[in-house]
């Protein structure tokens, strides 16, 4: 009966198609009206490092396109037994930043330089310094003004730079447009007028180096738009790119292309105002969405936007879980040398829970997790460390929760200036990525970091593609005037708020003293790394 149902949703368009761009994965999701997955597709892939920048291919932006929408072709083939010809919505998400320059004639100028690249130091101070306004090194205005600080022969050519998923919108749709969330990794947005900051273009272009070039800036940029803005449809040509059988059907509406950062806040739920997210995989960040801008500059946050132009602060870190997922890994060596086969889940959940009967301040342990560099404390290079005083109390639970606490001591670190500099205020933090998987453990942990409530959601989605097609169906589907909050809390995730956790004080308290032996050894973090050089 469901079957029929889902197959009756397909044929008649009420269905949704996000598909999304990340560094190791193209991955496409097919939801329902309910925003249920119905079916997915997906391709591998890795960048190369060539002549010394991080690049992709478009031959291999295509080729994964191509593919991730065939699989997922298949899956809807093998689940129903139609022919996927079309669906209601669609919208392209991807990797944040980058650079991808075009001519007039629109052909790329250079390889596309993605988020990865770390050559723009110089072009990113300076521009920090002249907006008055934190511009990171992987920001495509960095990658712009960098080339121009070179001299780079292509730059009197640019008739147009995007990002990887406005160019993909483009060549599916021709229109150069980009949702606001992803153009606020291109440059700063101004979210009263939810489009570029004027101001800070004016500056830009006032530069005596920008001044030298043919074009001005608010002509090269993509046209900002808004979740739930209609961004054009699907043409002829951008069909059959797609699907190179040619069973998709042109004239698809498609949502304004967005970046990585959005997506997973509408998966989360947290693009209202003091709310935010926590993903914490092999890297971490937090997002909080801002009541009010930031009193100062801070080079350890980021500034972005929500799909809906709210501001958002973003704390980014290069690491989290590598360094403790290793020392399990060395618990499950220990219990094969003793013949036990015990189940990885079985270790993760027992050192993970023993965690929590610890000392609060990990007994005078001290762990660096750093497999490479942190700006967030002023490191290029990283070195896994663990460290402690004699008269330290080394025990097994203090030992995992200080490997706990170091998962997330960079992210504190710059969520302290967050919250106790800038006095930002976050009713919830929606918590998700591998070290939320022993139930409660990396909760509480993280809680304790943040001081602040950290919710995890019962039912997992499918993450950045899922949340790129609920803002497809987001366009067709909203009231007059429905916020994007609103239809998210009321029509997708239904009111649930997971299982929340609030801090405990003493845990608190535990952590805050931990960073304070962390900070002390960050010089001996720094003394190795110039010790063991790589």
């Amino acid at each position: 009966m469901k079957t029929e149902k889902i197959k009756e949703s397909i044929l008649g368009g009420r269905t949704s198609l996000g598909i999304e761009l990340g560094s190791t994965r193209i991955k496409g999701i097919l939801v329902d009206e309910n925003n249920e997955v119905i079916a997915s597709g997906g391709y591998s892939w890795e960048n190369k490092l060539e002549n010394g920048i991080w690049t992709y291919h478009l031959n291999d932006v295509w080729t994964g396109m191509r593919e991730c929408y065939r699989t997922l072709a298949e899956d809807v083939r093998g689940k129903y037994d139609i022919e996927l010809t079309s669906v209601g919505a669609m919208g392209i998400s991807g990797m944040m930043h980058g650079y991808l320059p075009f001519d007039k004639e629109d052909n790329l100028l250079v390889p596309f330089r993605t988020w990865r690249n770390t050559i723009t130091g110089e072009a990113a101070a300076e521009l920090t310094e002249v907006l008055g306004f934190n511009i990171p090194q992987r920001w495509s205005i960095a990658h712009l003004y960098q080339a121009i600080l070179n001299k780079e022969e292509h730059v009197s050519k640019i008739s147009y730079f995007t990002t990887l998923a406005g160019y993909i919108h483009w060549q599916l749709t021709g229109e150069k447009v980009m949702g606001v969330g992803e153009a606020s990794g291109m440059f700063p947005i101004d979210s009263k007028t939810r489009d570029y900051d004027a101001a800070m273009l004016d500056k830009f272009a006032a530069l005596d180096k920008v001044k030298e070039y043919p074009w001005d800036i608010r002509d090269i940029l993509p046209k900002v738009l808004t979740a739930g803005e209609k961004a054009g449809t699907l043409t002829e040509e951008g069909a059959k790119r797609l699907d190179v059988r040619g069973n998709l059907e042109s004239g698809i509406l498609l949502a304004p292309p967005e970046g990585d950062a959005g997506t997973g806040m509408v998966a989360t739920n947290s693009v209202a105002v003091r709310t935010g997210n926590v993903s914490a995989g092999t890297s971490v960040f937090a997002m909080v969405v801002l009541e009010k801008a930031l009193k100062a500059v801070h080079e350890e946050l980021d500034m972005v936007t929500t799909p809906s132009g709210d501001a958002v602060a973003m704390v980014h870190c290069n690491n989290c879980t590598s360094d403790l997922n290793a020392w399990v890994g060395l618990f499950k060596e220990f219990s094969e040398l003793f013949g036990m086969d015990i189940d990885m889940n079985d270790i993760y959940g027992k050192l993970y829970n023993n965690a929590l009967t610890a000392d609060k301040d990990g007994g005078g342990l001290v762990a660096f997790n750093l497999f490479s560099g942190e700006p967030v404390i002023g490191l290029n290079e990283g070195r896994p460390m663990f460290a402690r005083k004699p008269d330290a109390r080394m025990n097994l639970a203090n030992f995992m929760r200080t490997h706990l606490y170091a998962s997330l001591a960079t992210l504190k670190i710059g969520c302290d200036i967050l919250f106790k500099e800038e006095k930002v205020k976050v009713d919830t933090l929606y918590g998700h990525g591998g070290l939320f998987k022993t139930k409660g453990v990396g909760q509480s942990i993280l809680a304790a970091a943040m001081d602040a409530p950290v919710a995890v959601m019962e039912t997992a989605g499918e993450g950045g593609p899922w949340g790129m097609a609920v803002l497809a169906a987001y366009m067709v589907n909203k009231a007059d005037g429905e916020p994007l909050e609103k239809y998210l809390s009321d029509k997708v995730f239904n009111g649930e708020k997971g299982i929340v956790m609030q801090p405990d004080p003493d845990d608190v308290k535990g952590f805050d003293e931990y960073i304070n032996t962390y900070k002390a050894a960050i010089e001996a973090e720094r003394a190795m790394v110039k010790a063991l050089p790589l």
